[in-house]
C-alpha cells in the first residue's frame, strides 16, 4: 500500500512537470507563457471575436430599413415607368400617323408598294403605309403588276 501511494505521488510529480494532472473525467492544463491569469468564470479575450451580449428585457424598435426599402423600390418603379412613355412619346412624336382617307391609283410600270406609299402619303411612315396598302387591297406579298387599280391612303 505504501509503495502504491509513493507511486502514485511519483507519477503525480512527473505528470505536472509534464504539464497536465490527470484526474479522472478531467484535463488540468497549466497556464499558458505569456498569458494574464484570470478567473476560470471570465471568458478569454481572443482577437476578432465579440463577447456574447446580454439580452435585455427592454421591447426592441422595429427597424426602419423595410419600409425604407419599399418605398425606395415603388420610387424607381414610377421612374422606369415615366422614362419609357417619355421615350415613347419622344420617338413617335415626329411621325405623322397613316392618313384615313382613301384613293384609287393606278399602278405604273417599275412602280413598287414603296413608292406608292411615299407619293400618296409623303408625311406618314412609309412601312405603315405598304402595310395599310396590302390591308386595304388583300394582298399577301410586295409585287404588284402595272396598271393595275390600288386603293391607298391619302392626306385630306
Amino acid at each position: 500500500m505504501f509503495e502504491e501511494v509513493a507511486m502514485s505521488v511519483v507519477v503525480e510529480r512527473e505528470v505536472r512537470e509534464i504539464g497536465r494532472v490527470q484526474h479522472p473525467g478531467r484535463v488540468v492544463r497549466r497556464p499558458r507563457t505569456g498569458e494574464t491569469r484570470r478567473p476560470p468564470t471570465r471568458a478569454r479575450v481572443v482577437a476578432g471575436r465579440r463577447s456574447a451580449r446580454v439580452a435585455t428585457c427592454a421591447p426592441r424598435s422595429a427597424a426602419l430599413r423595410w419600409p425604407l426599402l419599399l418605398a425606395l423600390g415603388a420610387a424607381v418603379c414610377l421612374g422606369l415607368v415615366g422614362l419609357g412613355l417619355f421615350a415613347s412619346s419622344v420617338a413617335g412624336g415626329g411621325e405623322a400617323t397613316v392618313p384615313s382617307g382613301t384613293a384609287v391609283v393606278s399602278v405604273a410600270p417599275g412602280d413598287t408598294l414603296w413608292d406608292l406609299a411615299e407619293r400618296s402619303a409623303p408625311g406618314s411612315d412609309p412601312a405603315a403605309v405598304v402595310e395599310r396598302i396590302q390591308e386595304l387591297n388583300g394582298l399577301t406579298g410586295a409585287r404588284v403588276d402595272a396598271g393595275t387599280p390600288l386603293v391607298v391612303p391619302a392626306g385630306a
